[in-house]
């Protein structure tokens, strides 16, 4: 029999380490995402050291917030994990126990996930859930301006006795007993998008080709009389007024954006949106707007310029030809781990598509 033990002190107590290991936002921050799947959950483990592919994780023993026993299975390897907390005068003794049951692994490899992820990422999480809590200079207005304290997260459900738990596999793998994805975008009340154009509207009206009339002057006929000097009864010819040219106008398609997260990180993420212009005009101006969650940060922006006037970020950029597009990418720090993207995009008062 293999087995991997992991064991560390943490310096916080066990209901904060227990949040930290089974709720599925947080746990996705400092180890894996997770999906569901039947009566089991998939944790997202292919790309981590250890693992050869995802991992389907079932419960065997579930004590809250002391004991977590699950099994797990990648491909034809089978393994059980057992998390054992027990509260010490400084915290919390965590202690990770996995066992081989079937297949073969690379020890080492696992041993070092283990490593990272317990005594890492792990504390990391920790230790902001614990700041929430306790705002240490608001007096001095010296730390607080930097991390703002926000609301914990899942703090409206504490009064609720069903509690969304998450197991996973490999350093504290946790299964999620319940819980839905959220919504990708909140963009609040945005204005209606721009009415499509009707199939039959051309793009560009023409009106320099409306040839000019020259305008057709009445003429005394020979019978009229040079002594009649009251305007005849009959009516006389109107001169017909020349058509004004008028200036071509272009009609401009609306602009259409997508948004996608692609890399997803402790404390922020790093987030792409892809502008198009599907008219034949060109755009000479263009603005996209992104949202920020409170607190947030946006820097390391390729592909457009960009402004932040508190958590709302308007990004510009040179003339969109028609028909072609353009990719923005931006870094955005968020002291809140459980936000892996903005709260709105828009281009064209249209909300962004998810990508």
């Amino acid at each position: 029999m293999i087995e991997i033990v992991t064991e560390v002190d943490l310096f916080h107590p066990p209901a904060r380490t227990w949040r930290a290991l089974t709720e599925r936002a947080l746990l996705a921050k400092w180890f894996a995402d997770s999906s569901p799947e039947s009566d089991r959950w998939v944790l997202a483990t292919a790309a981590l050291p250890g693992y050869d592919t995802d991992t389907e994780v079932e419960t065997v023993e579930l004590r809250a917030p002391h004991r977590l026993v699950v099994r797990c299975r990648e491909a034809d390897r089978a393994t059980r994990l057992a998390c054992d907390l027990a509260p010490t005068a400084h915290g919390t003794r965590l202690s990770v126990r996995e066992v081989l049951e079937e297949g073969d692994w690379d020890a080492d490899a696992r041993a070092e996930q283990h490593e990272q992820a317990v005594t890492g990422r792990l504390p990391a999480i920790l230790d902001w859930l614990a700041f929430q809590n306790v705002d240490l200079r608001r007096a001095e207005g010296g730390l607080t301006a930097e991390l703002p304290v926000v609301r914990l997260l899942g703090e409206e459900r504490r009064h609720s006795r069903r509690r969304p738990v998450l197991l996973a596999a490999g350093a504290v793998t946790l299964l999620a007993a319940a819980g839905a994805a959220a919504a990708l975008w909140a963009t609040g009340d945005n204005p209606s998008a721009p009415a499509a154009l009707p199939p039959s509207a051309p793009l560009v009206v023409p009106s320099e080709s409306a040839p000019a009339v020259r305008p057709t002057t009445a003429r005394p006929t020979p019978s009229a009389s040079r002594r009649s000097a009251s305007p005849s009864s009959s009516p006389s010819a109107t001169p017909s007024r020349t058509p004004s040219r008028t200036p071509s106008t272009v009609v401009t398609a609306p602009l259409s954006a997508t948004y996608e997260t692609v890399n997803d990180r402790l404390f922020g993420y790093r987030g792409e949106v892809v502008l198009r212009n599907p008219g034949p005009a060109p755009r000479p101006e263009w603005t996209v707007t992104v949202t920020l969650h409170s607190g947030a940060t946006v820097s390391s922006v390729n592909g457009a310029e960009a402004a932040q006037d508190g958590s709302v970020v308007t990004f510009t950029g040179a003339a969109l030809p028609g028909g072609e597009s353009v990719t923005i990418r931006f870094d955005v720090r968020d002291p809140d781990p459980s936000h892996n993207a903005p709260a709105g995009c828009a281009t064209d008062n249209t909300p962004c598509t998810p990508a």
